[in-house]
């Protein structure tokens, strides 16, 4: 969907410059080829300079960051609906043990979770390195001896605004480039302008061709800002908030479960936490724990 909304900035830009100009083939032929002429110096000053400045402020860390959420245009969300009917599985397997056997029989599980015969039932959970080990650290916790929950939900709360500083200042930075473009577009519409006016003497349609050619750096600089590199920014924000919504749950799951929730239900204050596209039904959660539980026997 994000791509076709791209597609749809060009067709609604080009075409209802062409509906204004009232169908007008010809002249709509005569300014898009001055507009194509001048497009690769204006997107060497306005692009160029956009991206050398990104360069310029920020880490090679945000930097790689920005390229790997460049996928949010294909796949908006971070985890699915199936992503989180497994952590929850997961969150529930763990729960259980803890209850039936003690926080002392995770030890293993926690020290050595690519080792682990339970998480290894996890695939999509036991891929989420910096996710299991989230997990395991807070485990290790309170098998240590830690099992305030009020002390918990605090440090978890501040580790969780750390993870969203850092899955967040890729979308940030775009976003600040994007904010810079448009005065971009100025600097490459007043070189422009330089230009034409060492043609002074030139007749008024080579004039009109030099100044309208200028302007295209105005153009392209509002339009790439609002139309294509901003919201690109935003689509990274999101997916960024949907990567921070993984740990929130299992928070939540957590701090519930100390405060002396059963497994099930402690697993439910995790599903509640969910937005409505992502959140498992009761009834398909409950009948995926229901087998988990059965293969467990």
């Amino acid at each position: 969907m994000k791509l076709i909304g791209l597609v749809l900035v060009f067709f609604c830009t080009f075409g209802g410059l062409f509906i204004a100009m009232q169908f007008d083939y010809h002249g709509f032929s005569k300014l898009m080829f001055l507009i194509l002429g001048a497009m690769p110096g204006e997107m060497v000053i306005i692009g160029g300079c956009a991206l050398a400045a990104f360069v310029v402020a920020n880490s090679r860390e945000t930097i790689k960051g920005t390229i790997s959420y460049l996928s949010a245009l294909t796949k908006p969300s971070a985890h699915s609906k199936e992503d989180y009917v497994e952590l929850m599985a997961a969150l529930y397997a763990v729960f259980t043990r803890v209850r039936t056997k003690g926080w002392l029989a995770l030890e293993q599980h926690i020290d050595h979770p690519d080792q682990s015969d339970l998480f290894a039932q996890f695939p999509r959970f036991a891929a989420n390195g910096r996710a299991i080990i989230f997990l395991c650290d807070y485990l290790r916790i309170i098998s240590m001896g830690n099992q305030n929950p009020h002390e918990l939900e605090a440090l978890m709360d501040e580790e969780i605004q750390t993870i969203e500083h850092h899955e967040t200042h890729p979308s940030h930075a775009v976003q600040t480039m994007a904010d810079g473009i448009p005065a971009l577009g100025i600097v490459a519409a007043v070189l422009g302008v330089i230009k034409t006016m060492t043609s002074i003497n030139e007749p008024p349609e080579v004039l009109g061709k030099l100044i309208g050619a200028a302007l295209v750096g105005t153009f392209l600089g509002v339009w790439m800002a609002y139309a294509m590199v901003g919201p690109v920014a935003g689509a990274m924000r999101v997916k960024a908030d949907s990567k921070v919504m993984y740990y929130k749950s299992m928070k939540v799951g957590i701090v519930a479960f100390l405060n002396g929730a059963s497994p099930q239900v402690a697993v439910e204050f995790s599903r509640k936490l969910l937005p409505h596209d992502l959140q498992p039904s009761f009834q398909e959660l409950e009948e995926h724990l229901d087998e988990l539980s059965a293969v467990a026997a």
